[in-house]
């Protein structure tokens, strides 16, 4: 199963809004076949496993257990339902991470297999492959897209602004302090890794304006995640980079909606729920998954919302600014992971309840 799981995260970043699904074939105590859900709408990871077997080796499937991270879909959606695969190759027993929670699937794989004759085992590591597909369940439970929180922050608590930028208590010049320049370019790498894996990036007008980001995967080998931005009155220039149609853009606003090529704009209401209203948006048009990068107050809107399910704060040791804004402050949080990478220590943390 961890082998399953091992092979699940291969399709990170590619699956979405499908989960990602690991699965082997055993006989024996020998891996005959494994394969993993590759790209949305094409072979689900109980295809790819079963065509993996040599022809040396397909004699044994009916012979062999499959061990699959999710329970098998028992339904037609872009590819034939896995568990009539299953059945056809007369694999006599099953072993499952979790059950899939969406209506379509969850339990009538495990009966349709059962039904058949086949042995099903389910649970197995469950609590591993449900955080494996976190974002799917999120997603499905909460009607809204997973949330990263990410920011770079330097040694003493600041997010940028217009600052002196001091190394270990020694004067630079005058620079703007963006989150761009306050990670090292190692770091910066891990970050376009990152969004790689999510189906979306949030900045607000300020950082748009600001910084004019490219929000892409351009430093690491990846699809680029949907742009999107948070601009009120339409103030943002068409110049920008989050604007060169180099991948889509949503932009949410007060103004209008329409659609002009691959920037869609939705209209939202001003209100107290304004986040809500773009997370619903999100959810209709299947977003599994979004980091949000900021500025600070955008960022600690989520956080006092009580809407974010990962923070990702990168703090630089050796950089001090000053005068500055102030980092988001996260309340209710679980420091799970800790990593240094050169002079920046990467924290984190997961909401507490």
């Amino acid at each position: 199963m961890q082998r399953c799981l091992d092979l699940a995260l291969e399709g990170a970043g590619q699956v979405a809004p499908n989960p990602m699904v690991g699965a082997v074939l055993v006989h024996a105590d020998t891996i005959i076949g494994e394969g993993y859900h590759r790209q949305y709408g094409g072979p689900h990871a109980e295809v790819n496993c079963i065509n993996s077997v040599s022809a040396a080796n397909a004699p044994l499937i009916p012979k062999s257990t499959l061990y699959v991270s999710l329970e098998p879909c028992a339904h037609i959606g872009k590819t034939p339902p896995c568990t009539d695969l299953i059945i056809e190759k007369k694999i006599p027993k099953v072993v499952i991470g979790c059950k899939d929670i969406i209506s379509k699937v969850n339990g009538k794989g495990i009966e349709k297999l059962k039904a058949a004759g086949v042995k099903v085992i389910v649970a197995v590591m469950e609590k591993e492959a449900t955080v494996t597909n976190k974002r799917f369940f999120i997603f499905h439970r909460l009607h809204r897209p997973y949330i990263i929180l990410k920011w770079a922050q330097t040694n003493d608590g600041k997010i940028g602004t217009q600052s002196k930028l001091t190394t270990k208590g020694e004067a630079s010049e005058d620079i703007k302090a963006s989150r761009s320049i306050i990670s090292n370019e190692f770091t910066d790498r891990l970050v376009h890794k990152w969004r790689s894996e999510e189906a979306a990036i949030m900045v607000g007008t300020n950082t748009a304006l600001q910084d004019d980001p490219a929000l892409t995967t351009r430093l690491w080998p990846g699809k680029d995640p949907v742009r999107v931005v948070i601009d009120m009155d339409l103030k943002l220039p068409l110049s920008l980079k989050l604007f060169d149609r180099s991948t889509r853009s949503i932009v949410f606003n007060l103004q209008k909606q329409e659609e002009i090529g691959n920037i869609a704009y939705y209209k939202i209401d001003r209100n107290e729920q304004m986040l809500q209203q773009i997370l619903d948006t999100l959810y209709k048009l299947e977003v599994q998954s979004m980091i949000v990068e900021g500025g600070a107050k955008l960022l600690q809107s989520f956080i006092d919302a009580g809407l974010w399910d990962e923070a990702r704060v990168i703090s630089n040791r050796q950089l001090e600014m000053g005068n500055g804004v102030n980092a988001p402050v996260l309340s209710k949080n679980n420091l799970v992971h800790t990593e240094q990478i050169q002079t920046d220590i990467i924290h984190i943390y997961l909401p507490t309840p």
